[in-house]
């Protein structure tokens, strides 16, 4: 059973920049076969997709809200994917999820059916 784990949450000031890490727990999967997306949720919000990696780094997508500052990587070497966030708004204020899809391949999409696999998620807070 494949497992997606976030780490590097935390809380900081406006401006300011998080690494967010995906790994497979409990898992000898290569993430490299999978599309893996970012979601995140804030209170009262509806879960919002906002970036993708298509298998083997095929294409990446971004929602309009994080274009230009976020950016999603893979380090094959460590079985992880990351989301860089930079410029961090208020507005960033969520839960951050880690989705994995063996059924998007190439494709990125931001429809959570689409993905399997779902990890815990990890606290976000952007405040002064």
């Amino acid at each position: 059973q494949l497992q997606p784990v976030e780490s590097g949450g935390g809380l900081v000031q406006p401006g300011e920049s998080l690494r967010l890490s995906c790994a497979a727990s409990g898992s000898t999967l290569d993430l490299d076969y999978y599309a893996i997306g970012w979601f995140r949720q804030a209170p009262g919000k509806e879960r919002e997709g906002i970036s993708c990696i298509s298998n083997f780094d095929k294409s990446t997508i971004y929602a309009d809200s994080v274009k230009g500052r976020f950016t999603i990587s893979r380090d094959n070497a460590k079985n992880a994917v990351y989301l860089q966030m930079n410029s961090l708004k208020p507005e960033d204020t969520a839960i951050y999820y880690c989705a994995v899809s063996p059924g998007l391949g190439r494709r990125c999409l931001f429809r959570p059916d689409e993905y399997d696999y779902w990890g815990q998620g990890t606290q976000v807070t952007v405040s002064s």
